[in-house]
């Protein structure tokens, strides 16, 4: 049986996506936010509304005890996290399902499997997920002499991540033997600061990667389904900024044994909800870095290929259904792209809050826009700076690409600087326009220019 009332811990694009998923389900919403938020769309639109705290993150979305208090007084049954802020956060998870309520994600134990980098990795090899060639476990404190032999097996250039990394924080690349110790000490050092752990573990470095992701829909009674790839190589910092779906030009074989592999590691670790598993793609060859347990930004490039709503999925999930659909029922149609839009400089990239004096939104047939703005909101300066997803698909890459071209330059938002420029420029590239960038590529355009 469906929920009958959800909050939604979050705030933006992603609030409003949920609300109007949890709409078409007959669903109840509360939408929580800050005193900074009080004026956002699904606020506007949610059944009920609770102001959880001031600006800052850690005194609203962030604050554990005062979103279940608003599930308390709301009388809400289950909890959607959205992306950010407590969505990948195991506590959070833990603390819903003691007080008596659902989240909306996989459990507590699953979730930290997962976010533990070393943990991860063990549990995909068990599952047959191809991994990263490294130290198979977290690096020795006290033996520099083992960490040296570990990097010389799996040979430079290698990297030095943070077990509880992430965003990409906590980690190094080491070119040579004679900086590997000090690297190691150094990653340790900036893990513990940052993560409250100082684990570290050891992978080859990949020279030329493009970053390539599997979908995927688990309701952990042993059903589970791929949705395909999707291609995320465009990145500034290690930061999306262009994805695509599906991935394109990848060795067929190698792509749907990586798919299967991918099913089977949700049905052995019982998981359930939305999550994606990330790969480095480099010569044919799929090496995986991550698994994220939530839904994903680029999300809408998925669906609009298989046409399968995963939200609505994803709370179906979750509140003890089966997965609706089979594997027979995802079938890709035509090609996505979604263009994250964001209140930055284009130049460089400081963030750009203020007031939307206008604000014009493409359409047309294949053309979708996530977005939480209206001319007249203000954009503050407190959290994350994407305000839309531009989302275009048609029957093949060249012509979704064209439509995004169009969409792009229908776009208007006056009042604040933001990204589109970029986002013109990128959609215009040569390079990009053939498809198979790799994650490097983007950063080198910009030191070009």
């Amino acid at each position: 049986m469906l929920f009958d009332k959800v909050l939604i811990a979050n705030r933006g694009e992603i609030a409003l996506r949920v609300l109007r998923a949890c709409k078409e389900l007959g669903i109840k919403t509360v939408a929580v936010y800050s005193q900074a938020d009080k004026d956002l769309m699904h606020v506007k639109l949610a059944d009920e509304s609770v102001c959880i705290g001031p600006n800052a993150s850690t005194n609203s979305y962030l604050n554990i005890p005062a979103i279940i208090s608003a599930m308390e007084i709301t009388d809400s049954v289950a909890v959607h996290p959205g992306y950010g802020f407590l969505a990948e956060n195991a506590d959070f998870a833990e603390q819903v399902h003691k007080s008596g309520f659902t989240f909306i994600g996989p459990d507590a134990d699953t979730i930290r499997l997962m976010g533990d980098k070393v943990c991860a990795i063990e549990a995909m090899k068990k599952a047959g997920v191809p991994t990263v060639p490294g130290s198979d476990g977290a690096l020795p404190e006290n033996d520099p002499q083992r960490c040296l032999d570990i990097a010389a097996r799996i040979g430079y250039p290698i990297i030095i991540k943070a077990a509880a990394g992430g965003g990409g924080r906590g980690m190094r690349v080491v070119h040579t033997e004679a900086a590997l110790i000090n690297s190691i000490n150094l990653t340790r050092s900036e893990a513990q600061s940052c993560f409250g752990d100082g684990t570290v573990y050891m992978e080859k470095f990949l020279q030329n990667p493009r970053h390539v992701e599997v979908q995927v829909m688990s309701d952990g009674q042993g059903n589970a389904v791929h949705l395909y790839d999707r291609d995320c190589s465009l990145q500034r910092r290690h930061q999306k900024v262009l994805e695509e779906a599906p991935a394109p030009h990848l060795d067929e074989e190698a792509r749907q044994a990586v798919f299967a592999s991918c099913v089977k590691a949700c049905i052995d670790i019982g998981y359930r909800g939305a999550g994606t598993f990330e790969f480095l793609y480099e010569d044919g060859s799929y090496y995986f870095i991550e698994m994220n347990t939530r839904i994903q930004v680029e999300h809408p490039v998925t669906e609009m290929i298989t046409g399968i709503d995963l939200i609505k999925e994803q709370v179906r999930v979750c509140s003890g259904l089966p997965l609706s659909i089979t594997q027979d029922d995802v079938q890709v149609r035509g090609h996505a792209f979604e263009c994250r839009i964001n209140a930055e400089d284009p130049d460089t990239f400081m963030p750009s809050p203020g007031t939307i004096s206008a604000f014009h939104a493409p359409g047309g047939l294949g053309v979708r826009v996530d977005s939480h703005i209206y001319s007249g909101y203000k954009v503050p300066p407190y959290y994350d700076s994407m305000i839309a997803k531009v989302i275009t698909h048609a029957r093949d890459r060249s012509a979704a690409l064209t439509r995004m071209r169009v969409a792009l330059d229908e776009l208007i938002i006056d009042g604040i600087k933001t990204n589109i420029p970029l986002q013109n420029d990128l959609v215009r590239d040569g390079a990009f326009g053939e498809g198979g960038v790799n994650i490097h590529y983007l950063e080198k355009k910009l030191q070009l220019k």
